[in-house]
Formats: C-alpha cells, structure tokens, sequence
C-alpha cells in the first residue's frame, strides 16, 4: 500500500459564496474520508469567482470517487474535481 497525493479544485455556486465556510465543511469532509490535508489555496477564476485547491494524502487503495461526490453535497458548492493525482514517495 501506497500513499498518494490528491489535489482536488472546488468551484463555489457564485462569486458571494462564502469560500471560508466552503474551506472548513470540505477540510472536515475529507479528513473523515482519511485525508490529510497538506494545502488549500485559492485560485481566481474570473469575475470575482474563486475556486479553491485543496490537496491531501490518502491511502492509494481507497477509492476517488466518493471525494468529488460527498464534496459536492456541500451548499454553495458547485462541483469538485480531482485535478492531479500522484504517487506520494517516502
């Protein structure tokens, strides 16, 4: 079993969505999933509209899927995407 390194990118509804709140429920969310959580960054998009990048380590045999699914429960989130994902080494 390996460990690997999962960046995930987070969209809000709009650009008055309160990314903080967003930040917290999602943090919460994938340590219950046996993230680790390593970053979370913002990224402008456009028009005021932010996503955020939320990377974590996890174990390599759990499945992905049901990160983006639960995230997306979320109120005021508009979809989650695994955008990289990588062998962690060491």
């Amino acid at each position: 079993m390996g460990t690997v390194a999962i960046k995930i990118k987070i969209m809000p509804e709009s650009p008055d969505t309160n990314l903080k709140e967003i930040e917290e429920k999602a943090s919460e969310k994938l340590r219950e999933l046996g993230g680790i959580i390593n970053k979370v960054e913002e990224e402008p998009i456009a028009f005021g509209l932010n996503a955020i990048h939320i990377t974590i380590a996890r174990d390599e045999e759990k499945d992905t899927e049901i990160l983006e699914t639960e995230l997306e429960k979320i109120e005021g989130v508009s979809s989650a995407k695994i955008v990289d994902y990588r062998r962690a080494i060491g």
